[in-house]
């Protein structure tokens, strides 16, 4: 039981597979693609036909909101909605209803329908417009001597070869409204390439631009660069190894200590005064014998003043000696 709902639910997704597959090919096969440059004008024709009675075309822009032209002729009026002024009918659209579409943008690009009535029956006619942009090509000469070719804001990307070939590098970057960045670098195989051409390749049509580039000259200002950065360094090392040292020198001097002044010891105020006292000690000494002999003598006090001076006298003449 489970086998047979399971063939009847397979079956019935296979054909509704099929019959989706037949309504998009019947809704795209008289789809007719179309590309216009950007800045440029051009006319999208409906079903030919002499008995028209009404003529409606409905576009829906990939960007933007969709319009609606319609044309009836037994009133010979236009009627317009939601579309700008550069889409309009073609002059005398009675006698040819083909649409078209001034200064063409990004923002044109999308899907267009034309249906006709007519006494001979219904008729209709799908365009898909797509927009190109041409790159603005831009060529020059790297620092190293490579060549570099930049095709700019192109729509679709563009393509970038080189003649001589060779070895390039290539960037590609996006942009919201839909066009792309191409950026190539060449790097040529000898430093003798006197002459590289860039060849850009683009639906909307190709460009071509050539340059010399030197590669030899921008080492040699490359070498210059490096000696004289490496110069500069060293003398910025010997600056600074000096100024240190400069200023540890001062500061061992600022830490060194003062020698200290001689000073007096109480010692030597005793050296000093010592002969002195060791005078008066004796002069005493001499005094008193002298006392002791007078008084034992009964002698008078100038002969024993005398004898002292005398003693003093010859005493300060052998400390003299």
């Amino acid at each position: 039981m489970k086998a047979g709902a399971n063939m009847k639910i397979a079956k019935k997704t296979v054909c509704v597979f099929v019959l989706l597959t037949i309504s998009k090919a019947a809704r795209t096969a008289g789809l007719e693609t179309v590309s216009v440059t950007v800045g440029n004008s051009f006319m999208l024709a409906c079903p030919p036909n002499s008995n028209i009675i009404m003529v409606t075309w409905k576009i829906n822009h990939k960007v933007g909101g969709a319009c609606t032209l319609g044309y009836r002729a037994d009133q010979n009026k236009i009627d317009r909605t939601n579309c700008s002024g550069s889409i309009t009918w073609k002059p005398r659209s009675d006698q040819d209803p083909a649409l078209e579409i001034q200064q063409v943008e990004v923002t044109h690009e999308g899907k267009y329908i034309c249906e006709v009535v007519t006494t001979d029956g219904n008729f209709d006619k799908q365009y898909h417009l797509t927009v190109l942009v041409p790159p603005t090509l831009t060529l020059s000469c790297e620092g190293e001597g490579n060549a570099v070719c930049e095709a700019a804001a192109g729509k679709p990307a563009a393509q970038i070869s080189w003649v001589p070939g060779s070895n390039s590098s290539l960037e590609t970057k996006s942009h919201d409204n839909g066009t792309v960045t191409v950026l190539s670098r060449f790097t040529a195989d000898s430093t003798n390439v006197t002459n590289t051409t860039c060849i850009v390749s683009h639906l909307a049509g190709n460009q071509s631009k050539s340059i010399t580039c030197h590669p030899s000259n921008n080492s040699s200002n490359n070498l210059h660069i490096y000696i004289t950065l490496c110069f500069l360094s060293i003398i910025t090392l010997l600056a600074v190894i000096y100024y240190f040292k400069l200023h540890s020198d001062r500061l061992c001097h600022k830490t060194e200590p003062h020698e200290a002044d001689p000073v007096d010891f109480p010692e030597d105020d005793t050296m000093e005064v010592e002969p002195y006292t060791t005078y008066v000690q004796k002069e005493n000494t001499i005094y008193s014998s002298v006392s002791d002999v007078t008084l034992g003598k009964n002698l008078p006090q100038r002969t024993i003043a005398s004898n002292v001076n005398d003693s003093t006298t010859l005493e300060r003449e052998r400390d003299t000696l």
